[in-house]
């Protein structure tokens, strides 16, 4: 239930790569299961995201669970973006594949995965979520540029909706198909939402344009895309206007994904629900700063600050400690 597959917010590291000598293919240091669970929970806090993996309200009792499925998430996106090399970073996601079906056989290796198992058959986890997320790393590595509306919406389904479902089965809510598709909602609203306030970084540190092809009617668009971003300002004068038209398109295509997710709301129980919202309620809050900031994502890239942060933690804590009665529910243009 976030922003998985393009982690919002998050600053270019090598962090990851540099470990590799140590918990790379050709060495991997055992860690036993404790070690595992700080090794993860050390990288869930201190990464720079839209909002915390692990903020109050996820349950005590989850916060390794979510700490060992976000490491996981964490490992695979830095393998695929921080080598610089398409090549190594196919063969480096290939690993981590082999090391996945490694620990659903019972054998981990890596201090990820050390932590991972016992979330995986704590809850029944499936490999496919995993697999995708995997999946849609991979994609990042041939695919820089989206012809459709819908193929983005393909990307998100690998990128983003697995995290959703994965987040429902270990908060114990029901493994029903009409809950797995609203939560799909959310977080291909929350993947789109990501993709708009980062277009200017994707095709400065990427070279990825996720805004479809199909709904560009701007001559010379990558050209002039990428001139201004990297200069900080438009290249002429009509450069700016197409621009903010364009992405308000891609904003009032998101928001219908954000208001069919309000429906998922209605049917968490307390324990699920708070977290929900506020995943949710950040990135209707992300999605309300790129209109105010007229839509100018080509040039900068509008982000919660603090106080905001702060103020919808609180508000979800809140819903928690009121424990089942329906907080942040509702219209989803007005949940921030």
């Amino acid at each position: 239930m976030a922003t998985v597959g393009r982690y919002s917010g998050c600053p270019m590291t090598v962090q990851t790569v540099q470990q590799l000598d140590v918990y790379g293919p050709e060495a991997c240091a055992a860690l036993p299961l404790d070690e595992a669970r700080r090794f993860c929970r050390r990288l869930a806090t201190r990464r720079a995201e839209n909002f915390s993996v692990l903020s109050a309200v996820v349950p005590r009792d989850c916060r390794d669970d979510f700490a060992a499925v976000y490491a996981f998430c964490r490992w695979a996106d830095d393998l695929g973006d921080e080598v610089g090399d398409r090549d190594r970073a196919r063969e480096l996601l290939a690993w981590w594949r082999d090391e996945l079906r490694g620990c659903f056989a019972g054998e981990p290796r890596h201090p990820v995965f050390v932590a991972l198992e016992p979330v995986i058959r704590a809850h029944d986890l499936p490999i496919e979520p995993f697999d995708d997320l995997i999946r849609a790393f991979e994609q990042d590595q041939q695919v820089t540029r989206y012809e459709t509306w819908d193929d983005v919406l393909g990307y998100c389904r690998l990128s983003a909706d697995p995290v959703g479902r994965l987040v429902l089965m270990i908060l114990g809510e029901p493994r029903e198909e009409r809950l797995f598709e609203l939560s799909d909602a959310i977080c291909t609203a929350l993947q789109l939402t990501n993709h708009w306030q980062d277009i200017r970084r994707d095709v400065l540190e990427r070279d990825r344009i996720y805004v479809p092809r199909e709904l560009v009617k701007i001559e010379r668009f990558e050209e002039r895309l990428r001139d201004s971003a990297r200069q900080g300002w438009a290249v002429d004068r009509t450069f700016l206007p197409e621009s903010r038209a364009l992405v308000r398109v891609l904003v009032d295509r998101t928001w219908p994904f954000y208001e069919r997710g309000t429906r998922l709301l209605e049917t968490l129980g307390p324990r699920a629900r708070p977290l929900v919202w506020l995943l949710s309620a950040g990135g209707v809050r992300v999605l309300r700063l790129i209109e105010h900031w007229n839509y100018e994502t080509v040039l900068h890239r509008p982000a919660p600050g603090r106080a905001t942060k702060l103020a919808l933690i609180a508000r979800a804590w809140w819903a928690a400690r009121r424990a089942g009665t329906g907080a942040g529910t509702g219209d989803a243009r007005s949940d921030a």
